[in-house]
């Protein structure tokens, strides 16, 4: 809140006349001591003060409806972020999808069952995403960073995943049915049930990965797969894998 400090009374214009030291300046010291006169007045004015309290009082309240209404207003965001995502589906392109989708998931909102099929995703990143069920398929996430998303019972057919960061992903139960993983960091994911029936898995790093329960690897290409599990290029190619690095199936 702004003081209005009470100002002292002007000294009389008599008093004030006699520190004139040139005439030509007398003008200027009647106007400054008029204007002292008047803020004078104005200082001891109630109504200003009570002007004073209200501004104050105003900008307080402006500040609680401003926080207690910041639920609605991130519910009118998310709304926002999902109708984007509706409104795109089942179009290619990127319709504002990427900015959405990480809206969303920074504010820890689960996309379960999100459908993106045939979207243009390429550079995303949402990190620890909860995607369990969603419908990717076709759709071009080239070079994303994805570590420990939730891809679990998720529809990934076709979907082109080079060169991106899926480190500790869960594809458990996942349709990875000609995905294209060449290149991309898979170390760490579970692939438990999932079918990855002519998938590219040229170059990808397949550290640490869970691959005993793959429910299906026919004809998925491991030419030049890195830090594979020890077993795991022995049982993919009696599974009907091959080993192409031309990338031609």
């Amino acid at each position: 809140m702004i003081e209005q400090p009470q100002r002292p009374r002007p000294a009389p214009w008599s008093e004030v006349r006699t520190n004139v030291k040139r005439k030509w300046t007398t003008p200027f010291f009647a106007l400054e001591w008029i204007f002292e006169w008047f803020a004078y007045f104005l200082s001891n004015w109630t109504f200003l003060h009570v002007v004073n309290y209200l501004r104050t009082f105003g900008i307080l309240v402006a500040v609680i409806f401003y926080f207690s209404e910041s639920g609605d207003r991130l519910k009118q965001k998310h709304y926002q972020a999902w109708q984007v995502i509706n409104t795109a589906q089942g179009k290619g392109g990127n319709g504002g999808r990427i900015d959405a989708l990480q809206e969303l998931n920074e504010d820890g909102v689960p996309l379960v069952g999100v459908d993106a099929s045939g979207a243009f995703l390429q550079g995303l990143r949402l990190e620890k995403a909860n995607l369990a069920r969603a419908t990717l398929n076709a759709a071009d996430v080239r070079n994303s960073i994805l570590p420990s998303i939730d891809f679990s019972d998720a529809d990934l057919r076709s979907a082109n995943f080079r060169d991106s960061n899926c480190r500790g992903a869960s594809f458990r139960n996942a349709t990875l049915d000609e995905a294209d993983f060449s290149g991309a960091d898979l170390s760490s994911a579970d692939f438990t049930g999932a079918t990855l029936a002519n998938a590219d898995l040229r170059n990808a790093n397949l550290q640490a990965i869970d691959w005993q329960h793959i429910a299906n690897i026919k004809s998925a290409n491991i030419a030049g797969v890195k830090n594979a599990p020890e077993g795991f290029a022995a049982w993919a190619i009696k599974n009907g894998a091959v080993q192409n690095s031309s990338g031609s199936q």
